[in-house]
């Protein structure tokens, strides 16, 4: 019996360093993010949630470069993004828009925290429903907005605003609405473009306009960074709902003409 019985693997009670320290650098920064918003630092607490989803996207990179990805890792991941794209987002508008809803009763202060608690509810459904979609969905589309990119969206907004000296008690009115829109399009059956399929590897080329583009792209975030944030991320959060719609549509009139 004991020939025929697999041979199981070693099983390793330890864990990976490096890919594991990238995704610690951004629960830090996401922590990070949600001390500054508590103490009015709100353009640092944005430009942390940035910092937080470079470091979430170099971590998958580095445990695939170097053959180290576990499950571990990818649980280990999921629950930093929770924090850094969740709890660290709805929290830092919290605190800096929608507590002054307050002012206006206790209704409209419901109000407030509802909105932020649907953003970070909505963003733990979208991870939770990545998760079980791994190695089932494809790889060149995202099913919802990605919550770094929902997490990019608002915090660019705060940037925005805090930059140019303006209080978010004056778009108390409209950072629910930008809340509850962004964390309803995480959990949406919209497709967006994940850009993992771009030309990114050893042997791959690329046109030379894409070398251009990126150097006009970083000449625009020298100039003015959170401006061109918040609008590239609002063009791709917009981007979804506008493929998605465009092809059904063109489904549709194939199908319209296939019948004729």
């Amino acid at each position: 019996m004991s020939e025929l019985s697999p041979v199981r693997p070693p099983r390793h009670r330890g864990i990976y360093l490096l890919p594991n320290l990238f995704t610690t650098g951004a629960m830090f920064a996401g922590f990070y993010a949600i001390i500054a918003s508590i103490g009015g630092r709100y353009t640092e607490a944005a430009v942390a949630v940035f910092v937080a989803a470079l470091l979430d996207g170099l971590d998958g990179r580095v445990a695939r470069m170097t053959g180290t990805q576990t499950e571990f890792g990818v649980q280990y991941d999921s629950l930093s993004d929770l924090v850094s794209f969740g709890l660290a987002p709805s929290l830092v508008m919290y605190t800096w828009s929608l507590s002054a809803l307050r002012e206006f009763g206790p209704l409209w202060g419901k109000l407030g925290w509802a909105a932020a608690f649907v953003y970070a509810a909505c963003a733990a459904l979208r991870l939770a429903r990545f998760n079980t979609q791994v190695g089932v969905a494809d790889k060149r589309y995202f099913q919802g907005l990605a919550s770094p990119a929902a997490a990019a969206v608002c915090m660019s907004f705060v940037w925005s605003v805090d930059k140019f000296g303006l209080a978010g008690s004056d778009f108390c009115f409209v950072t629910p609405v930008i809340a509850i829109v962004v964390g309803l399009l995480m959990v949406s059956r919209f497709r967006y473009f994940s850009f993992k399929s771009l030309p990114m590897g050893k042997h791959q080329l690329v046109p030379f306009a894409w070398m251009v583009a990126a150097v006009l792209l970083i000449a625009l975030l020298i100039l003015d960074t959170a401006r061109v944030l918040f609008a590239g991320f609002t063009i791709y959060l917009l981007s979804g709902p506008v493929w998605t719609i465009w092809g059904l549509a063109t489904h549709r009139r194939r199908a319209r003409r296939n019948a004729a």
